[in-house]
């Protein structure tokens, strides 16, 4: 039985390895997408321990049409993507607002452009609860009825404007897109392997890794 391909960019990083690993279990064939800056081939040797199989891996920078118009020229049953590649560190974001809004918002406007321009699509958009910005007190603990608030850094405006990028392309082409923004605060731990983790490239700018 011919399995459903998913891509997954930004699938050698530490979300996007994990997710690549359990949509794997589900069934499906996985194609991961990522340019290596902040990451490593390695991650294809503990996704491959893991399961069994290598995945499918593309050395591809998702900002640059070219490159990815061809992978889906490669690849042309995909139909679903899951969205991971972009810059998350806030701190850098603030030094670095122009590489931020430049890398998140482009590759994310690209792979609609593709993936719509080709029929239907279902797109999985990997988001932050950044997007609540400094919650209310009486919103705390967050949940997802949570307003949300202007965000505290470059980082999280890029994920406020994918989100309106989403929205907005979804209502545009109701025929032929679906999106879901996914919500998360700072993920810890390790595959119960141990053969995935998070293993950033140079000084960790993340909270729990640094």
């Amino acid at each position: 039985m011919k399995r459903s391909k998913v891509l997954v960019t930004g699938g050698t990083g530490y979300i996007g390895a994990h997710t690549v690993v359990e949509l794997h279990k589900t069934g499906y064939e996985v194609i991961i997408a990522d340019n290596l800056s902040n990451s490593s081939l390695d991650v294809l040797d503990g996704i491959e321990k893991i399961t069994g199989e290598r995945p499918l891996f593309e050395k591809v920078d998702c900002t640059d049409y070219s490159e990815l118009n061809t992978l889906f020229l490669k690849y042309e049953d995909i139909k679903s993507a899951i969205h991971f590649a972009a810059f998350k560190a806030v701190g850098e974001s603030v030094a670095k607002p122009l590489l931020y809004y430049r890398n998140n918002l482009l590759s994310l406007i690209n792979l609609i452009d593709i993936m719509t321009s080709r029929g239907e699509s279902s797109i999985v958009f990997s988001s932050s609860c950044t997007v609540y910005g400094q919650p209310d007190q009486e919103h705390l603990p967050v949940g997802e009825d949570a307003p949300l608030q202007p965000a505290q850094s470059p980082y999280g405006k890029t994920k406020q404007m994918c989100e309106d990028i989403l929205k907005d392309s979804a209502l545009a082409m109701a025929d032929r897109l679906k999106v879901i923004s996914l919500r998360y605060f700072n993920p810890v731990g390790a595959h119960p392997t141990a053969h995935i983790g998070e293993l950033p490239l140079g000084v960790p700018q993340n909270l729990l890794p640094f």
